[in-house]
């Protein structure tokens, strides 16, 4: 196992340093987003690869690469032809000349060193023949929850923001009736029944580690927090949907609130 850890160390580094020298080409650093899910994609592979003929359990790869393709294509159309995200240009203004080595570290590197840790399960996960089949089930059902939330918690919120009378409201409409971030929350189910489906065929409980720093990303740092705040910013009625819709695990809508705005009363 330790071997495949630095295979994959320096898989994600070098892909990270190619992806930061076509961002200096391009001026454009959003282009590493659409290759997060593709990284996961070629760890997973590689450590297949790298397994005995004996070790070798096909779910694990197979889930990773429908989620990180679906995820990668998504983002890929989601950006096309939209230029530099806010959050790199901002970046770039903030620190001008600067910003091609403080996007290296900050940027790349870092989004490649949260990528090798949250897919410790995957690195792991090819030591046993021996599948435990009912937690390969649950795992696999735990993923398909989150694959779910994800996949049509997007679309949904892309067919919203295609619509032009949708400008400047808040989406409401469909899992975002019941969670604020559904994709969110579908990411984080993600990761834990890929952990389920891993610790199955024999990786180490500590490889969650994985899942509990994606949980977190999610949850305080570059997910639910950082978007929050952006959102109640930039539209005037998102406070009132915050104040009815759960954050993150799905939940009926506020009673409360919802009499609040009955038209009737």
């Amino acid at each position: 196992m330790p071997e495949i850890l630095w295979v994959n160390a320096a898989a994600v580094a070098g892909l990270m340093l190619a992806l930061w020298c076509l961002s200096l080409i391009l001026r454009d650093a959003s282009i590493v987003d659409p290759v997060w899910g593709l990284g996961f994609v070629i760890i997973a592979w590689i450590t297949f690869a790298a397994a005995g003929p004996d070790a070798r359990d096909w779910l694990p790869p197979v889930l990773c690469t429908v989620w990180g393709l679906r995820l990668s294509l998504f983002l890929a159309w989601r950006n096309h032809g939209q230029g530099e995200d806010a959050r790199y240009a901002s970046m770039r203004d903030r620190h001008g000349q600067r910003f091609p080595l403080v996007s290296l570290f900050s940027v790349f590197g870092l989004q490649g060193a949260v990528m090798w840790i949250v897919s410790l399960p995957l690195q792991a996960a090819q030591s046993d023949a021996h599948a435990m089949l009912p937690l390969q089930l649950l795992g696999t059902a735990v993923w398909g929850i989150g694959f779910f939330f994800e996949a049509v918690g997007d679309g949904q919120l892309a067919r919203f923001k295609a619509n032009p009378g949708n400008k400047g409201r808040v989406m409401d409409q469909g899992l975002w009736r019941y969670t604020r971030h559904p994709n969110y929350f579908g990411d984080c189910l993600i990761w834990w029944g890929l952990f389920g489906v891993a610790f199955a065929t024999g990786a180490p409980w500590w490889t969650a580690v994985g899942p509990l720093v994606m949980t977190f990303c999610l949850l305080k740092f570059s997910g639910v927090t950082l978007l929050e705040k952006s959102l109640h910013e930039s539209k005037p009625h998102y406070a009132e949907y915050a104040q009815r819709t759960s954050a993150f695990i799905p939940l009926p809508p506020s009673r409360a609130s919802q009499q609040d705005d009955d038209p009737r009363r």
